[in-house]
């Protein structure tokens, strides 16, 4: 087969050009001859100057060169010289050298016939190809209204791939503030995408947008040789590869759908072979890929070399394409959906870009070219068109606009446009374009009602088609697959199309496709609406959301993008109708309704979703856009943000979104970031009726974005915030905007960060501030200001009144904020005396000293700076001495901050006399000797001129503070600065913590520190300081008499503080230094000086024995008045007794306490008032034998011992029997102590002994673990065997307490137990030391011989028969005993008898005290009769004791009531029934001594009077006769305000009253007043309990006014009642005046403000015990504690639980701890507190919830 001559029609010159290193690379590899052939082509000159040159390349590409600068023809002569000489030319290059050569074939030579013949096939294939490419063209285009022109049709190219996260995390990872995740976009025009080869192209679109038919119109272009670098060009449709299920090798692939040769297999490999060689002349174009039935394989699972001749299947084989795994350096473009973008798998060279839709212009072009054959039609259908935004928004898609056209042209012929029926969704217009559809195909022109039910029948057979085709995949139907009556009406119709296919045999056939994919989606939404075989569940399945954010593993989804939303507009109202008539009757209107209900029921259950992303929020709203259905745009809208990340927003998705935030009920943001939204859409912004905050976020968004959304600011009534950020905006685009803002008068919020500004459009929207009367604040940071910009800026913000704060850090923050304005304030009102701050910061702003001038007199224009922070820029100190210079002119200003300035020590020095000289200024802070922190502080409320001070005035009044921190203060500097700091006429605080000061420097300070007369307090914490500046500093106790305190703790806390005139006492702390011997002389030296020194601390010092020693034998040099504290100091048993000695050597010495174990503690007390005696206390000393000869001998030479403490002194048997013996010898110890030193029970009876000669009073005090229970009893009897003397016996645990009196028996008498002499015992008790009534038999004799026995006490006793049977043995002989206290637990009813039966009737017993007793009706019946034989009861007590009926419990009441003369009762939780209550009454009206009555929670029977008062009312009705009420306890009655006035009736009378309890009374504001005006008379009152009760405001009022008349009161319990915070705050007024107030508890009093509360606990002195839990209140209550805790002195425990206090505040607090030696716990618990920080480890903070 011959090839046809083509003549060459381009420049050959050009060619040279472009085939240079080709032309090179084949010359190289040629024989010489050939070489020769063409220098024939040369000049002779030019052919030796390149015959001389060696290397053969380099005359080869001199040859080229030369041909490169000649003319046409001598090129044309050179091509054909290769032509006919040269051997392997590439196949594409000899194509073209055919052309260029011209000749007939005949005049070649044989080789040159044999090139033609070689070429043929290959020109032939090219040929049939473009043949083909033409054909669908022209196939393509039959109904295509508008001419396609590529070079003028435009896509955005994107520069990066979009974000492949999942859904539920893209929000995270598609943040845009650093505009990661971003894609940012250019236009190119289509034809450009084939002019570069060799990449893979991705050509994205949205359904209709066209992607089909640029393909095509590509494809014509390069038959039409537009493309000539692409020699062979495929296009290759997916819907016709889905017809193709065997695998095939490329080869066959091409063949089989493209025309193969007619001739040998031979020549087919040539065509392969030139395809396989010259891959970058081969272009694949790929369309459809989202109809595409596989997925692409992921190219890492291919074979790293592809064999091509070997089949595969057709995903591996277009994935080698796409990834350049097959023909790497071929072109590819694939057409697909923007959400399968991510099957490309990120192919080397992936270029993608997106197709974009008609703007407003493009519409109606293609309307008016739509409708130009119309006529008058023509006008009114383009402005039907263009003036329905519904309509409009649709038609940006060029297959919608189509769709659109066709349906207004439906609505022109039926008439609908005059009955205003238009379609208001995509649905209702495809409904529209099927009745046209079926008008094309009804030849009897019936309505369009008739039209559905007509052809019912094949829409339901057409509708089945489609969604069997969804359902498959399939978008090509075969022949056999559509039967021929619905191939016949859907051709005739216009909704199918036929097309030609090609098996994959090869052979050839016919097939079915719908008109356009969303037709057939349409269609199977009308079935899924209309068919009872589908189901409820299967319709929700279709409903599910679609995303536009897609991930590599998702799995393959096809021909579903639109269907949800076609059935969710067919479940419209306005779609009812239709449905009807296609189920065929009106009686399925119901069975309609009810689906249409379905579908809208699941997209409200899909509307409360909260973790929706921003795509799916889009794709909801496009749903309830399709239903028009307003409570479930309402559901979607009623969320307060609407996040939009890396979309592209069409006009059909902001049309939806209008839609549903117009049917918001609240306001909403909504923020796009990194959106793609034509400009055309911004017009219908103005829809969105309650978006209140916009957000615009992408580089993106540039001036002309800026320019349009100006046009419509004005138009949004409810926006009132404006964030345009990270984007493009320029001065041009800010000077517009700005303008445009002017005409929004609810604006208050904007935000322009991170765009292009400079100084003009920073300083524009600066001057539009005035005119921004709501406005709240405005961020301009990350743009590009100037210094002078920046002083601009501060100029324009001095002209606003309501600014409260100018925020710039260079460029990374401009930020402005606002006050609220308000027209009724005067403009002559000063606004000097307003509370607003006014904060200017200027960071990082590049200020130099030139600055300041003009900075300080743009900040005149404010009348008030509260801060200016001008830190982290370059002043130094000529510019901080300018700003001290200005001072005067900046009027009023609390602070300035100019840290790291470049600031050193001579301008800290120069700031400490601006501290002395400057009225107003009271407070520097400076850190690393200037260099870093400097702020100056001043008070404002001296009115605001800061000049200098005058001569009169030198008052205290203002307190000033330098504070000069991290630093390193040499020698002269601290003369310097000290000598200004001499100046200082007020009271001055000097912080010189964390400082590093040498000996010199200490030294210098010391030598000023005395005339420094107005010095307060000197702060020398954590300070670098060698032992020897420490001493130089205490030397400031003698050489200054005004030093009140010096507190040195090496590297901690450390101060010097002082008083105005002379200190009259002095401490001294010098803790944590390593003190040699020869420091504690020098120390002691500087003591001497010292008159005044009150406590001297040298804890933790390593002094060691030596060092203790030392010290002690200096310490009566030393005029200490209260306590020396040794620490810590590593001292032995021998520094001990060293301490021990000092009571002998230093007659001032009244106490020492030793402790060498875990609780170290060494301290001296001096003399004290009303000190008689010494005493020592030595606690885990482990003393051997020779230390105890030693303590024994100091001892006896200390004649005015009165106390001794030995505790924890580990002593062998024999040292303890010597050391007993010796303390009963010392005559003068009258209290001794001995605890846990290892006693058993014979060295204690030995040592009890001992006493029996002593003739004075001995206090003995004996503790160790074994003693309880029958040990402690047989130890107590044993003891009162041997000594006769014991007046007094006290078991409390593991302790024994006896009192010895004074042997007044002649020494002759003799020591063992006389019948003569009778113990002396008067009192026992036994306190939880597990005692049971089996232990008792031994103690029965001795105690049955104390007649002198006044008081028997056991708490707790387990009573058994055996106990009984003791206590039944004892009493009788015990006719001295007055009181009995028994806490009695598991005593049966016979063994509680017994004891009933065996109380004294003696006239002697007054006290019975019962708790714990479970008591049967026959021991109350015993009880009561017992009480008639102790006539002069007067106290009898009964707690927690059960078991008796209400009746019994009558006569147990009658009993007790006949004892008339009781001064005290207790009766809490007896059970009682009406007549033992009015029993209870009558006779506690005749009791007229009583003084204390207890009736706590009291259970009555029949309590229905009770409860309704009558009770109540009758048992207060006796309280009449009580004159001399000391104590009463009502609680638990539930009184209510009845009963409360009954009770404030005789109140008044009880002058004497102490104590008051009616906590859970339920008393309100209405009684509560009265109450408390009651007890405004009870002055000696000490205890009030209200707790739980109901009482409010009112009587927190009445309360604050009673409290000063009530000195005593010391403990007051108001916990859950209903003050809230006003009743709590002006409780605080009585608060003030509580100086005897130990205890508050406000536990959950509704109140969540306490600080006034806690502000007055300052005024407490004597408090100890305060409960704040369970009110929530903040850090601010925790701020203020951290204030006042240091002034509680005496302050034990703090009860927060439940609150709100944050880490923050819990800080607070414990910094302050250190200052709060008496705080024993405060409680933390159910805080939101990490309890893991560092700074929380003090182990007083307590986060349990014991």
């Amino acid at each position: 087969m011959r090839m046809e001559r083509m003549d060459w029609s381009g420049d050959a010159l050009t060619l040279v050009a472009q085939e240079a290193s080709v032309l090179v690379d084949l010359l190289c590899e040629q024989d010489s001859s050939v070489l020769d052939h063409i220098f024939d082509l040369l000049e002779s000159n030019t052919q030796d100057e390149i015959r001389s040159l060696i290397n053969n390349r380099d005359r080869v590409s001199a040859i080229v060169d030369y041909f490169k600068t000649s003319d046409n023809i001598t090129c044309r002569k050179f091509f054909c010289t290769i032509y006919e000489y040269c051997k392997d030319i590439p196949f594409y290059l000899e194509t073209t050298l055919v052309s260029i050569a011209g000749d007939p074939i005949d005049n070649y030579s044989s080789s040159r016939n044999v090139k033609r013949l070689r070429l043929d096939p290959l020109q032939s294939y090219t040929d049939a190809l473009k043949s083909m490419v033409k054909e669908k063209h022209k196939t393509v285009m039959q109904s295509v209204v508008k001419d396609i022109r590529l070079d003028d049709t435009w896509v955005y190219l994107k520069h990066r791939n979009p974000p492949r996260a999942k859904d539920r995390t893209l929000q995270l990872q598609a943040s845009l503030d650093s505009h990661e995740g971003e894609e940012s976009e250019h236009k190119v025009s289509v034809e450009s995408l084939l002019k570069t080869t060799g990449r893979v192209v991705v050509l994205l679109g949205q359904a209709g947008s066209g992607k089909t038919l640029l393909v095509h119109c590509l494809g014509h272009s390069w038959a039409e040789n537009t493309f000539p670098s692409i020699q062979l060009l495929f296009l290759l449709e997916f819907r016709q590869l889905n017809l193709i299920s065997r695998d095939l090798s490329l080869k066959e692939l091409l063949f089989l759908f493209y025309p193969a040769c007619s001739y040998v297999e031979e020549e087919k490999e040539e065509v392969f072979a030139f395809i396989l060689t010259h891959p970058d002349k081969v272009c694949f174009i790929l369309d459809g890929y989202d109809e595409f039935r596989a997925k692409l394989t992921d190219p890492r699972e291919l074979e790293s070399t592809v064999d091509l001749s070997t089949p595969m299947p057709m995903a591996d084989l277009l994935s080698g394409l796409c990834s350049r795994k097959i023909l790497p350096d071929c072109t590819v473009l694939v057409t697909c959906r923007p959400r399968d973008v991510t099957d490309m798998f990120g192919s080397p060279g992936l270029i993608t870009c997106e197709l974009q839709g008609f703007d407003r212009l493009g519409v109606k072009e293609y309307a008016e070219q739509y409708f130009h054959e119309k006529g008058d039609l023509k006008t009114n259908a383009v402005n039907l068109l263009m003036d329905n935004r519904h309509l409009l928004s649709m038609s940006h898609v060029p297959g919608l606009c189509h769709i659109c056209c066709i349906c207004v042209d439906h609505l022109f012929s039926s008439g609908e446009v005059l009955n205003h029926q238009l379609p208001t969704s995509l649905t209702q217009i495809y409904i529209q374009i099927l009745l046209a559809f079926l008008s094309r195909f009804n030849e009897d022109g019936v309505s369009k009602t008739s039209l559905l039910m007509r052809y019912r029948t094949k829409i339901v057979e057409m509708s089945q088609l489609a969604l069997k085709g969804l359902e498959g995949s399939t978008i090509v139907f075969m022949e056999t697959e559509v039967s021929k009556e619905l191939q016949d009406f859907g051709v005739r119709s216009g909704i199918l199309s036929r097309v030609k296919l090609t098996h994959e045999d090869g052979s050839s056939g016919y097939g079915f496709t719908f008109m356009h994919l969303t037709m057939q989606e349409f269609l199977a939404a009308l079935h899924l609406m209309t068919s009872q075989t589908i189901t409820d569940g299967q319709l929700k399945k279709k409903l599910n959301l679609k995303t536009r954010w897609t991930t590599k593993t998702d799995p393959k989804s096809v021909f579903t993008d639109s269907v949800h939303l076609y059935v969710c507009g067919l479940a419209a109202e306005a779609c009812t109708s239709c449905l009807v008539q296609l189920k065929g009757a009106e009686s399925e209107t119901t069975w309609v309704k009810k689906r249409q209900a379905a579908v809208r029921n699941v997209l409200l259950g899909l509307a409360g979703g909260a973790s929706h992303t921003g795509p799916k929020i889009v794709e909801l709203c496009r749903c309830a856009h399709e239903t028009q259905d307003a409570k479930l745009a309402k559901a979607i809208g009623s969320r307060p943000q609407i996040e939009l990340r890396n979309i592209r927003l069409n006009a059909v998705d902001m049309d939806s979104l209008a839609f549903v935030t117009a049917a918001a009920d609240q306001t909403v943001c909504l923020d796009f970031g990194g959106c793609s939204i034509d400009l055309d859409c911004l017009e219908i912004l103005p829809s969105f009726k309650n978006v209140d905050h916009l957000i615009f976020r992408s580089r993106k968004y540039d001036d002309k974005f800026a320019e349009t959304l100006c046009g419509i600011l004005s138009k949004l009534q409810a926006l009132q915030q404006l964030d345009f950020i990270s984007g493009g905006l320029t001065d041009v685009g800010a000077a517009k905007l700005a303008k445009a803002l002017e005409d929004c008068p609810n604006i208050t919020h904007l935000n322009v960060s991170d765009n292009s500004l400079k100084d003009e459009g920073i300083r524009e929207i600066a001057e539009t501030v005035s005119r921004l009367h709501n406005i709240s604040s405005i961020l301009m940071g990350k743009n590009n200001i100037s210094t002078d910009g920046i002083l601009t800026l501060i100029e324009r913000m001095a002209a606003c009144t309501s600014v409260q704060e100018v925020h710039v850090e260079g460029n990374k923050e401009i930020n402005l904020s606002f006050s609220k304005r308000s027209d009724t304030i005067s403009e002559s009102k000063d606004l000097k005396n307003t509370e607003e701050t006014k904060n200017i910061i200027l960071k990082q702003c590049n200020l130099t000293v030139s600055h300041v001038a003009s900075l300080c007199n743009k900040l005149r224009g404010f009348a008030i700076l509260t801060l200016l922070d001008l830190s982290n820029n370059s002043l130094g100190n000529k510019g901080l001495k300018k700003i001290l210079d200005l001072l005067p002119k900046l009027g009023g200003i609390q602070e300035i901050n100019v840290s790291e300035n470049g600031v050193d020590m001579e301008g800290v020095v120069m700031l400490a006399s601006a501290l002395c000289k400057q009225y107003n200024l009271k407070r520097v802070d400076a850190s690393e000797n200037g260099k870093k922190k400097v702020v100056l502080g001043f008070d404002t409320t001296r009115g605001h001129n800061s000049g200098e001070l005058t001569q009169n005035e030198t008052g205290m009044q203002l307190h000033k503070k330098l504070s000069l921190t991290h630093s390193d203060i040499q020698p002269a500097y601290m003369t310097k600065l000290c000598k200004q700091l001499v100046k200082c006429k007020n009271l001055l605080d000097i912080d010189f913590s964390n400082l590093k000061l040498t000996d010199d420097s200490v030294e210098n300070l010391m030598l000023i520190l005395p005339v420094m007369l107005s010095l307060h307090v000197l702060n020398l914490s954590h300070v670098d300081l060698s032992t020897n500046g420490a001493l130089i500093l205490v030397r400031s106790l003698a050489d200054c008499q005004r030093v009140t305190s010096v507190e040195l703790r090496h590297q901690a806390e450390a101060f010097i503080k002082f008083v105005p005139e002379k200190a009259e006492v002095a401490i001294c702390k010098l803790t944590e230094y390593n003190l040699s011997k020869t420091n504690v002389v020098k120390l002691s030296k500087i003591l001497e000086s010292c008159p005044h020194l009150s406590e001297l601390d040298l804890s933790h010092n390593v002094l060691r024995d030596e060092g203790v020693k030392c010290f002690v034998d200096h310490l009566p040099k030393l005029k200490i008045s209260s306590s020396v504290s040794l620490i810590g100091n590593r001292m032995t048993q021998i520094g001990a007794l060293h301490l021990v000695n000092s009571m002998n050597t230093c007659e001032k010495v009244v106490a020492v306490e030793v402790s060498l174990g875990v609780e170290d503690q060494s301290l001296i007390q001096f003399v004290q008032e009303h000190a008689n005696g010494k005493t020592l206390r030595l606690r885990e000393c482990s003393f051997e034998l020779a230390h105890l000869k030693m303590l024994v001998k100091i001892l006896t030479k200390c004649p005015r011992l009165l106390s001794l403490e030995l505790s924890s002194n580990s002593l062998n048997s024999q040292g303890l029997f010597s050391l007993l013996d010796s303390l009963a010898e010392l005559s003068t110890i009258q209290t001794l102590t001995l605890r846990n030193n290892g006693l058993n029970s014979e060295q204690i009876e030995h040592f009890v002994k001992q006493f029996s000669h002593c003739n004075q009073h001995r206090d003995i005090r004996i503790e160790e673990s074994w003693m309880t229970g029958s040990a402690a009893i047989g130890l107590i009897a044993r003891c009162l065997s041997l000594q006769q003397h014991i007046r007094e016996i006290r078991v409390h645990r593991a302790s024994i307490n006896m009192i010895i009196e004074a042997n007044s028996i002649s020494s002759s008498t003799s020591v063992g137990h006389s019948e003569n002499v009778l113990p002396a015992l008067q009192s026992i008790s036994f306190d939880d030391c597990d005692v049971e009534g089996q232990h008792l038999t031994q103690l029965a004799l001795p105690i049955q011989k104390c007649h002198a026995l006044l008081d028997l006490k056991f708490s707790p006793l387990k009573l058994d028969r055996i106990g009984a049977e003791f206590f039944s043995a004892v009493i009788p002989f015990l006719r001295n005993l007055r009181n009995i206290t028994l806490d009695l637990k598991g005593a049966a009813e016979e063994e509680v008898e017994t004891l009933a039966e065996a109380l004294p009737n003696t006239p002697a017993f007054e006290s019975l005290s019962l708790s714990q007793l479970v008591l049967s009706d026959r021991g109350a019946t015993l009880f009561g009769k017992a009480f008639q034989n102790v006539p002069n009861l007067k106290s009898f007590s009964m707690l927690q004791c059960s078991g008796w009926t209400a009746a019994r419990g009558c006569d147990l009441v009658r009993g007790l009531m006949q004892c008339v003369l009781l001064t005290e009762i207790r009766l809490e939780s007896v059970v009682l029934d009406q007549e033992g209550i009015n029993i209870l009454a009558q006779g506690l009206s005749r009791l007229a001594s009583l003084r204390r009555l207890s009736l706590n929670n009291i259970t009555v029977v029949t309590s229905e009077t009770f409860v309704n008062g009558t009770g109540i009312l009758c048992l207060l009705a006796s309280f009449k006769g009580f004159k001399q009420m000391e104590e009463i306890e009502l609680e638990s009655w539930r009184m209510g305000d009845g009963g409360t006035n009954e009770l404030v009736k005789y109140i008044p009378s009880w002058t004497g009253l102490v104590k008051i309890s009616l906590s859970e009374n339920i008393v309100t504001d209405q009684a509560g007043e009265k109450l408390l005006t009651a007890l405004s008379h009870c002055r000696a009152l000490q205890q009030l309990k209200l707790s739980k009760n109901k009482l409010g405001q009112a009587s927190a009022a009445k309360l604050a006014k009673i409290l000063p008349l009530l000195p005593q009161l010391s403990e007051l319990n108001l916990s859950e009642n209903q003050f809230g915070p006003q009743g709590s705050s002006v409780l605080c007024e009585g608060l003030v005046s509580m100086k005897a107030l130990k205890k508050l508890h406000l536990t959950s009093v509704e109140s969540s403000d306490l600080v006034g509360v806690a502000s007055s606990l300052k005024h407490c002195p004597s408090i100890e015990d305060v409960s704040l839990s369970w009110n929530g209140c903040g850090d601010s209550l925790a701020r203020t504690l951290a204030e006042i805790l240091p002034l509680c002195t005496k302050l034990k425990r703090l009860d927060l639980e439940a609150n709100n206090i944050t880490t923050a505040g819990a800080t607070l607090i414990a910094k302050c701890l250190p200052l709060c030696p008496s705080i024993e716990v405060i409680r933390l618990w159910r805080n939101s507190i990490a309890k893991d920080d560092e700074n929380l480890k003090d182990p007083k903070l307590n986060f349990s919830s014991v």
